[in-house]
């Protein structure tokens, strides 16, 4: 459970739910958490809070279209009717302006898992200067042919059903396909973790493992798509430290290939100060895996590095 939910009013009518976990002692810098596709942000009470007790005030909010985020033009599994990736990235600045009014200039860290990460990692090349560090967990930001393809694929759907209906073929492609690569799976839903109990969760929160719509997917192939653009405008984030880490056995992210290739396509776009960690044999959720507790505690390593000394009490609490 998070210390403090509440939410926050956006222009447009939405209303994100956003979860805190304030600091405790010496107070080093903010964390704000972005979930993944098909959960919500509650799951990540338990990272909050051993970022709490490292001295960060974390925070996480539920994405337009999932957990409690309400919003008249996104239903459950969609972002926007157009332009859900610019909108889903405006959330994430908010956000951080918020930790800034609540907390002063305190070091910002950008953290997203899979889906998450590839918004994290479009709001922090776009905005470097709102981040003192970007982590990026688990996700894919592969782009090639395979963006082009799958587009195509999600307009045909979407010109034949429409944009607001779940897309039957994407899930065929990745999560199904995923829960198919794990051998001996007990269910379809083995690919997030050895851990069974997690898994068992998963599967029985009703806020999970929904069926995301047309229009959300191709917002997370836009994201992906964009990428290219994002690096050659890169330069003011040659400075910015990235942490990426991924799980040796996850299907998603190729066994965390997808986690190396984007650290290669960071540096060659002279982004180098870059960590990157594949842990061997975890799956999808390194945070719900089992041996969680050794990559939070590189993390946190890693935070403090990238905060330095620029941590204090400044701010107030809201």
């Amino acid at each position: 459970m998070f210390a403090e939910t509440r939410r926050l009013q956006r222009p447009d009518g939405a209303t994100l739910a956003w979860h805190h976990e304030p600091a405790i002692g010496a107070t080093r810098g903010v964390l704000l958490i972005c979930h993944g596709l098909a959960e919500h942000s509650r799951r990540y009470a338990r990272f909050a809070a051993a970022m709490a007790v490292a001295g960060y005030h974390a925070y996480a909010h539920d994405h337009r279209g999932h957990g409690e985020t309400t919003a008249p033009n996104a239903l459950v599994g969609r972002f926007a009717p157009r332009g859900g990736a610019d909108v889903v990235v405006g959330d994430v600045l908010a956000m951080r302006e918020m930790a800034r009014q609540r907390h002063g200039d305190l070091p910002t860290i950008l953290f997203g898992h899979s889906m998450g990460g590839l918004i994290a990692l479009d709001t922090a090349l776009a905005h470097p200067q709102a981040f003192a560090g970007l982590a990026v967990w688990n996700a894919d930001a592969r782009g090639g042919l395979r963006v082009p393809a799958a587009k195509f694929i999600l307009k045909l759907e979407r010109m034949f059903k429409g944009s607001d209906v779940p897309s039957d073929m994407l899930p065929r492609l990745t999560f199904e396909a995923w829960g198919k690569a794990i051998t001996g799976a007990k269910t379809p839903f083995d690919w997030l973790s050895r851990d069974e109990a997690e898994v068992a969760a998963y599967i029985a929160d009703p806020l999970c493992g929904f069926d995301a719509s047309v229009s959300l997917w191709l917002d997370i192939f836009t994201l992906i798509g964009r990428l290219p653009e994002r690096l050659r405008a890169a330069a003011p984030a040659r400075n910015l430290p990235v942490h990426l880490l991924g799980g040796s056995a996850d299907p998603a992210t190729d066994g965390g290939a997808s986690l190396t290739w984007l650290g290669n396509q960071l540096k060659l776009h002279a982004i180098s100060n870059i960590s990157t960690c594949i842990h061997s044999g975890m799956r999808h959720e390194t945070l719900n895996e089992i041996g969680w507790e050794t990559a939070v505690s590189d993390f946190i390593a890693w935070c403090n590095r990238a905060c330095g000394r620029q941590g204090g009490k400044g701010g107030t609490e809201a």
